[in-house]
């Protein structure tokens, strides 16, 4: 099974929240649209993935994560648990790969790359055209950001 974190990108522009989306840009895989995000090393925590995932994909920095203040760490003499609130949590009950993950709100700032880590084309996406594009066109995004794109558009 793989675990994943995932960043839902917010900005405000001109009263206007928009969102950032990418497209996939890996060998034998359809270019859909996603969200940044990959999948967790061995022992990486979920917040040091998703800023890694970030800037390898986007050559953004994360500036803010939502429920970054609710971590709580546990250390033992042989363990180190560490407990957050996500966004969201999702898990395919059928598809190409078995796979778990979690998405976080968030904010980045810096230069949008061109092409970064198996993505390309990065982009703010206005929420409402997001919407749109959903509902009209939703083969447009990958199989697993698709339902957590629902689940965002469901709250804001």
């Amino acid at each position: 099974m793989y675990v994943n974190a995932r960043a839902i990108i917010e900005r405000e522009v001109s009263n206007r929240l928009e969102i950032l989306l990418q497209t996939r840009n890996k060998p034998n895989e359809l270019q859909q649209l996603e969200l940044p995000g990959g999948q967790v090393e061995e022992f990486e925590s979920l917040v040091q993935a998703l800023r890694r995932e970030v800037q390898e994909e986007t050559g953004l920095v994360i500036t803010h994560v939502e429920g970054l203040d609710t971590v709580v760490v546990a250390e033992g003499l042989r363990s180190k648990v560490e407990c957050i609130r996500p966004f969201a949590v999702y898990q395919t009950l059928n598809g190409p790969v078995d796979s778990m993950g979690v998405y976080f709100r968030c904010q980045a700032e810096g230069h949008l790359l061109l092409e970064g880590d198996g993505t390309k084309a990065p982009r703010w996406v206005p929420v409402q055209q997001l919407r749109m594009l959903l509902e009209s066109d939703p083969e447009a995004f990958g199989w697993v950001d698709r339902a957590g794109i629902e689940f965002y558009l469901r709250t804001v």
